[in-house]
C-alpha cells in the first residue's frame, strides 16, 4: 500500500504559539528516556536545505515520487543525473551543533533512541548509535528486481565511468540529495543497471508516495511506547510517517516537545514548541545540563 504524497500543510489561525523557553526540553532530558525524532531542519546548519522552512526547496522543486520513478526510464534518467551531481555536495556535508548535541545526550544516557526522517547519515557521523532511519539512507542503493543492496559509493563510481565529462552547474541542492538541473543539463545522461541482474536501481530511501516498510513503522512505535517523552527536532511533521509517532506518544500519555522555528502539524499534541534555531538551542540545553556537546570528534560521513 502506497501513501498519497503530502507536500504541504498550512496551520490554522488558532494554532498553538511557540515559545523561546527551552527549559521544558532540558527538564525532559534530565529525566532520561527521551526518544528523539529529527527532520530536515536539523541538517540546515550543515548546508542541506529543508523542504518547508524559509527558503525551503519545495518553493522551487518537486521531489521525485515513487510512482514517477517506476513509471519510465526518462524519469529515472532525470532523477539519477540530478542525484549523481547532488551527491558530490551532499556527501561532503558534516554534522553541526544540533547533531553533536543529540550524540552527546545519547552518550550521557539521556536518550532511549534516535529516529530520523533524514537520509543524510549526519546523526551517525556525529556519533549517534542505533539510529532508526525512518526514510532510509542515500548511502545505500537497492535493486528493484533482485533486492540486492550496494553502496552509493560504488554506484557513483559506475556513473562517473558511464558519464565522463558530466559537469553541469546546479542551481541548488535539495534535502533528498537531488540537484536542480534543467532537462537540457540532464541531456543524455546514462543510467547504469544492477550489476548482478541488470534490474532497476533505486536509492534505498522512501520516496514521496511510497510506504515506509511496516516492520520499520512497528519498530518506531515500540520505541515511542518505551520512551518517557518524545523530542521532535526540526520537522514540520507534514508527512504522516512522523506525525503518526507524535499522535501515538500523545495517546500513550508521553509528553511531546518540539524544537522548530515554524509551526508544525504536531503542535496541538505537544507540551511545548520552542521556536528557536536548533543548533544554538540544543547546545544551550546541553550546557544547562552540564554536558559538553562537542567533546568528541565526529567521524567522517561516507561519500
Amino acid at each position: 500500500m502506497r501513501m498519497r504524497p503530502t507536500l504541504s500543510w498550512t496551520p490554522t489561525a488558532d494554532w498553538p504559539p511557540g515559545t523561546t523557553d527551552p527549559g521544558p526540553v532540558a527538564d525532559a532530558l534530565s529525566g532520561g528516556g527521551v526518544l528523539v525524532l529529527s527532520g530536515a531542519g536539523i541538517s540546515t546548519e550543515s548546508g542541506i536545505p529543508d523542504y518547508r522552512g524559509e527558503g525551503g526547496s519545495l518553493s522551487r522543486h518537486t521531489p521525485m515520487t515513487y510512482q514517477d520513478f517506476t513509471a519510465g526510464a526518462r524519469a529515472r534518467r532525470r532523477y539519477w543525473a540530478r542525484s549523481h551531481l547532488g551527491w558530490r555536495t551532499f556527501g561532503r556535508a558534516r554534522p553541526n551543533a544540533g547533531h553533536r548535541a543529540v550524540a552527546a545526550f545519547q552518550r550521557h544516557g539521556l536518550l532511549s533512541g534516535v529516529i530520523t526522517q533524514n537520509v543524510d547519515g549526519l546523526h551517525q557521523a556525529a556519533g549517534s548509535e542505533g539510529v532508526v532511519e525512518l526514510h532510509g539512507s542515500l548511502a545505500r542503493v537497492v535493486c528493484l528486481s533482485c533486492g540486492a543492496v550496494s553502496t552509493r559509493r560504488d554506484l557513483a563510481r559506475r556513473l562517473e565511468e558511464a558519464n565522463a565529462g558530466f559537469e553541469p552547474v546546479a542551481a541548488g541542492i535539495n534535502p533528498d540529495g537531488d540537484a536542480d538541473l534543467t532537462d537540457d543539463q540532464v541531456g543524455d545522461f546514462r543510467v547504469v543497471p544492477c550489476a548482478l541482474c541488470g534490474g532497476i536501481l533505486k536509492p534505498d530511501v522512501v520516496f514521496f508516495g511510497e510506504a515506509v516498510p511496516p516492520r520499520r513503522i512497528e519498530h518506531c512505535r515500540e520505541l515511542v511506547r518505551g520512551a518517557t517523552s518524545l523530542l521532535v527536532l526540526g520537522s514540520s511533521l507534514t508527512v504522516m510517517s512522523g506525525l503518526r509517532l507524535v499522535r501515538l506518544a500523545a495517546e500513550e500519555g508521553k509528553p511531546v516537545l518540539i524544537v522548530n522555528r515554524d509551526p508544525t502539524r504536531g503542535d496541538p499534541h505537544a507540551l511545548t514548541r520552542v521556536a528557536l534555531p536548533l543548533g544554538p538551542t540544543l547546545s544551550a540545553v546541553a550546557a544547562r545540563l552540564g554536558i559538553p556537546a562537542d567533546d568528541s570528534t565526529a567521524a567522517g560521513q561516507e561519500s
